[in-house]
């Protein structure tokens, strides 16, 4: 979620946070002064929100909540992002609170500035503005004006469970209705316990606020779209964040993340640019620059943004993994399969040799099969020296690629059997999936069967929504609307959503029911949520057999990046089909000579017998 930070003196950088601050009086009745001190300085300097370092902070375990943030928070904070980290001390002495902060530049490791200030004992607010002050001329305001609001606040969020905090929360917001950081954490904790209803209650509490600032309006109504689940709604409260915030780097790498999962691409590769621009040498956003820009259609400026990450990391094989990924995707296929050759060759470990089965995938798209399997077969005696166990199931997905159909079922199914003898229950969970899967698509419904039962029997959690969705896919066809009562019945729990969503999909497909399909893979398309490998490609095979052609040409324009995991069980799905949905294209369009190319490409990978769509036999007959 993206943080609130308010706008203050332009002196302090914003990614700035400020860490915990130690007691030193000895009385732990004030311990949670620390965290209070904290909080009203990020709000006055406008820095990075305590709702980022949580984040961090409750994935590697809770702390004490006396513990100094020097000493927990540092690695939390640098992970956030923060270029400058403030930490401090305080104490009780003579009825004053009396505090000190040190700010440390995390690139030179030098202190920047040391401050000192004191109030009246339990002026937490009015001791943390004297220290705003002293490091700009114009903080922003404290965001509180209660001090008993404050301390509930803080005692909430470091209490213990979900209902104490829920209470505590509560209690802060009556104390002080105006402290709008109460609303966000009581919000989020309530959706996080499930309660969504009761998290927009709070939204919609504090959107009925007085005089509530346009921005903070903004970030409630984000945090709306957020529980509801509304993508469309989230990027558009972004875009609002952004434009009334520009210099918050946090709103732009947000509106980024979620525009490249909507495949807003445009949208995308603006955001990056405005994220980069703040901060040149983030190469997380640089190399989503570079995916966004090249989606866009700008691959120059895709790779001009790699180029500034591979300066900054000479010694890492992503940045040049990433320029196969561009070039690949723009045609530039052999190009592409030196970027991917170069960053093997720098660190084959990056992927476990996966750049091998990328560069031969790039020969695969350009119709060398002869060539592309020489390159497999490099990845194949590398894992296999590394002693792979799933060094053959890669080879059985590789074979399936290249069109040796049969024997790739065939020795999919050894595979799974190899992986039981050796105790492997995760590979011959896998295998026998994606064995299942072959047989299904060589119109073997009876093997695809016996071969999704052996796959649920020896399955673990990392391998049960693979044996699930082979086991849904092996039901016998049916219509679109009996395929949603069983996928709802099939996957019940919430956690497994987004296989719901893959495995009706895929069934759609295979039933031929193209309308539904669309319908389901369009709406995976714009809404962000998880999709399936070569989603394009599926995407456009639908739309050429419900009659948009216009809609498949503008899919299929790109080539599909190769998983940086490996090939999949869904692989087989798209690949090769992508060469037949372009003959088609060609043959409509009426470029006839590239449609016999495109035709010849499907027929030379999918070898010998009549897949169970029969699309061998046309692809031959339009010859």
């Amino acid at each position: 979620m993206v943080g609130c930070a308010r706008q203050a003196g332009k002196a302090v950088p914003q990614s700035i946070a400020i860490l915990r601050f130690e007691n030193f009086s000895g009385d732990s009745s004030v311990d949670w002064q620390g965290r209070a001190l904290s909080e009203v300085l990020i709000n006055e300097l406008s820095g990075i929100r305590l709702a980022r370092l949580y984040a961090f902070y409750r994935a590697q375990g809770p702390r004490p909540v006396s513990a100094p943030g020097i000493s927990t928070e540092t690695p939390l904070a640098l992970a956030a992002g923060a270029a400058r980290i403030g930490y401090g001390e305080y104490t009780v002495r003579n009825h004053r609170l009396e505090a000190r902060l040190t700010i440390e530049d995390e690139r030179s490791l030098k202190t920047v500035k040391v401050v000192e200030a004191s109030a009246p004992a339990g002026d937490v607010i009015g001791a943390a503005t004297a220290l705003a002050r002293q490091i700009t001329p114009n903080p922003a305001a404290p965001g509180v004006r209660n001090s008993e609001a404050l301390m509930l606040f803080i005692k909430a969020n470091e209490a213990s469970d979900a209902t104490a905090m829920q209470q505590g929360l509560t209690q802060a917001i009556a104390a002080d209705p105006e402290y709008l950081q109460s609303y966000h954490n009581l919000a989020q904790i309530k959706a996080q316990s499930g309660d969504r209803a009761g998290a927009q209650a709070v939204l919609l509490q504090a959107l009925a606020l007085r005089n509530l600032p346009e921005i903070e309006r903004v970030r409630f109504e984000l945090e709306a779209a957020e529980y509801e689940g509304d993508a469309g709604a989230r990027q558009a409260a972004l875009l609002k964040l952004a434009r009334l915030d520009p210099s918050d780097g946090g709103i732009w790498r947000a509106l980024a993340d979620l525009a490249m999962g909507r495949h807003d691409y445009a949208q995308a590769m603006q955001a990056c640019q405005k994220a980069v621009a703040l901060a040149p040498d983030d190469i997380e956003m640089l190399n989503l620059l570079g995916y966004a820009a090249a989606q866009a259609g700008e691959l120059e400026t895709g790779m001009a943004a790699l180029r500034r990450y591979q300066a900054l990391r000479p010694n890492d094989a992503n940045p040049l993994d990433s320029m196969g990924d561009l070039n690949l995707l723009n045609g530039k296929l052999i190009e592409g399969e030196n970027f991917y050759l170069q960053a093997n060759q720098k660190d084959h470990t990056f992927l476990s040799d996966g750049d091998l089965l990328k560069a031969a995938m790039a020969r695969l798209l350009g119709g060398d099969a002869t060539a592309a399997s020489k390159l497999a077969e490099q990845y194949f005696e590398a894992r296999t020296a590394a002693k792979d166990p799933g060094v053959e199931l890669r080879r059985a997905e590789w074979m399936w690629l290249t069109g040796q159909h049969s024997q790739a079922a065939s020795h999919m199914e050894a595979s799974a059997g190899l992986a039981e003898k050796a105790g492997w229950r995760d590979g011959a969970s896998e295998a026998w999936a994606e064995a299942s899967v072959l047989r299904l698509m060589l119109g073997d419904q009876k093997a695809a069967a016996e071969n999704v039962q052996r796959a649920m029997s020896p399955f673990t959690p990392a391998s049960l929504g693979t044996a699930l969705v082979a086991r849904f896919l092996a039901m016998p066809a049916t219509s679109p609307a009996e395929w949603s009562a069983r996928a709802v019945q099939q996957f019940p729990q919430p956690g497994l959503a987004a296989v719901k969503n893959l495995a009706l999909v895929y069934a759609l497909l295979v039933s031929r029911d193209f309308a539904a399909a669309e319908t389901a893979l369009r709406q995976m398309r714009e809404s962000g949520t998880p999709a399936p490998d070569g989603l394009e490609v599926l995407l456009a095979w639908a739309c050429l057999e419900t009659g948009k052609a216009n809609d498949a040409a503008a899919l299929l324009k790109a080539n599909p990046i190769p998983p940086r995991t490996g090939f999949t069980i869904y692989t087989a799905f798209y690949m090769p089909r992508l060469f037949y949905l372009r003959g088609r294209l060609s043959e409509k369009e009426g470029r006839r000579d590239d449609a016999r190319a495109q035709y010849q490409k499907f027929i030379d990978l999918s070898g010998p017998g009549t897949l169970v769509w029969g699309e061998e036999a046309k692809a031959r007959a339009a010859l």
